[in-house]
């Protein structure tokens, strides 16, 4: 069931509905039901994988919460790590490892027969198993304590809005909105529709809109040239953004008309000046995760700078092959490790070279400089990141670095025409501007172009007539949302 279809909407109207009519006793059931009938509606079967992580995970929590001897403490989360981790490696990533070490001994002319189970990847299994490990984790080190309740705990592992992509929740952020009390709120609701609405733009207008062009570029490289792979590049990275991002807001604004606040999974990534700072907006919830259950228990930056450039390279080795089995975005990976640990051994150079000569770091020009560079330092790893195989992304590099050829043929691989480029043009003003009547909040600094007190003034006169016609055009694109397109694209992952 996507997000962006006629069968969620009606799903979602009748699951808030029965929401806010049921006593409060009676609505983790409700969820709980709701939630396991979306999991479901992919694929009926692969509910018991997630029941199974759930049970294992309670029960380990228990057992840890009702004993004080380090041994049988270590021993309920090695186990809970070791179960909950084993089936999300089995099921993700056997065909891979086993498929890699073939082609690896191969090399050796040992000549061994591929071998694959070639099996389904459950939904989100990426997601919610990072959700048991982080609560595993944090009753172990007494950072939450165990949830008795295996109804409430169920649902703050399987909770629809974000289960299949996200935002990755920690229990103490989650599981004490799930359990208070939620009296309807008008406010709510009508955040909740705004934020919903500009994540269904961000995906079927912008992302689905841009994919087009990029898949022209992709699906055929024998036609394509330098120029209009870096194209499909730049055009993907706004894609990526679009896709992802707009799941996340869509699962915001659901969440937010029941009450509950998820936490924020993005914060304006592009207008980042650095690699670092980038994934401090860029998939907030994962970058903190491994941070804190990765990077910080590795030694963080605490022990020099050589510990620090290993801990960094492990984690992003790790998150590049989180995305995915497959080496392309373990390449990915550790392209982006490289970027971060330059910045950080150029960091303190840097800014005394800028004192030396009297510049200012955070002068404007300066800043739209760093962020000019970041967005061409995006266009290796979002090529790697697309690519679907280390051959294609050979494929990819060769004729973007020795296949050069003209603006037209560049605009004939990706199928843009003269009509193509004001709609492409319109649909990424339409994503930047949506953002002050729909994701501002008023309690970050506000973009140049509005003040605080202008923008609320503003948006308040014309958000009633904007979004009325942002439904309509939500609404025609939704009828023609049946294509493998506008699946979205972290759902593999």
């Amino acid at each position: 069931m996507n997000f962006n279809s006629l069968q969620f909407l009606l799903f979602l109207a009748i699951v808030l509905l029965l929401y806010w009519l049921l006593p409060h006793k009676f609505r983790w059931a409700l969820l709980l039901v709701a939630s396991y009938y979306f999991y479901m509606s992919w694929n009926p079967q692969l509910v018991f994988l997630i029941l199974g992580t759930t049970a294992v995970s309670y029960g380990a929590g228990i057992a840890i919460s009702r004993t004080q001897k380090k041994g049988w403490r270590r021993f309920w989360l090695v186990t809970a790590l070791v179960v909950c981790l084993g089936v999300l490696v089995f099921f993700k990533y056997f065909d891979f490892l086993v498929g890699s070490v073939i082609s690896f001994l191969n090399l050796f002319a040992l000549h061994l027969d591929s071998f694959a189970l070639n099996l389904i990847l459950p939904v989100g299994i990426s997601f919610y198993t990072f959700q048991t490990l982080s609560y595993v984790i944090d009753v172990y080190k007494g950072k939450f304590e165990a949830e008795y309740h295996f109804g409430y705990y169920a649902l703050f592992v399987s909770y629809f809005p974000q289960l299949v992509a996200g935002p990755i929740e920690r229990p103490g952020d989650l599981l004490p909105q799930l359990k208070e009390e939620h009296t309807f709120s008008g406010e709510d609701m009508a955040k909740g529709l705004r934020v919903m609405l500009y994540g269904f733009f961000l995906k079927c207008v912008v992302a689905d809109y841009l994919g087009i062009y990029v898949n022209h570029v992709f699906g055929d490289l024998a036609a394509a040239n330098s120029l209009s792979v870096l194209l499909a590049a730049l055009l993907f990275v706004v894609q990526m953004f679009g896709d992802f991002a707009g799941y996340s807001y869509i699962a915001t604004g659901v969440a937010r008309m029941m009450g509950v606040h998820l936490t924020e999974n993005f914060d304006r990534p592009y207008l980042s000046a650095s690699y670092t700072e980038f994934f401090r907006r860029w998939h907030i919830t994962l970058t903190r995760w491994f941070t804190d259950y990765v990077y910080i228990p590795l030694g963080g930056n605490r022990k020099g700078k050589a510990r620090r450039i290993l801990n960094t390279l492990i984690v992003f080795f790790l998150c590049g092959l989180w995305h995915g089995a497959n080496w392309t975005y373990v390449l990915w990976g550790l392209y982006v490790a490289l970027f971060i640990n330059l910045e950080h051994l150029i960091k303190k150079p840097a800014l005394a070279f800028c004192e030396r000569h009297g510049l200012d770091p955070k002068n404007r020009l300066f800043l739209l400089f760093r962020r000019v560079v970041m967005w061409l330092t995006l266009i290796l790893p979002s090529l790697t990141f697309r690519s679907q195989s280390l051959g294609q992304m050979g494929e990819v590099f060769t004729v973007l670095f020795t296949r050069f050829g003209s603006f037209e043929a560049a605009m004939s691989s990706l199928g843009i025409t003269a009509l193509s480029v004001p709609v492409i043009a319109l649909a990424i003003a339409g994503m930047c501007l949506m953002w002050y009547f729909a994701a501002y909040d008023g309690e970050k600094d506000p973009p140049a172009l509005l003040g605080a007190e202008e923008h609320t003034a503003y948006a308040q006169r014309i958000s009633v007539y904007f979004y009325a016609i942002l439904a309509v055009a939500v609404f025609w694109l939704f009828l023609l949302a049946g294509s493998d397109l506008s699946a979205f694209l972290y759902f593999q992952f």
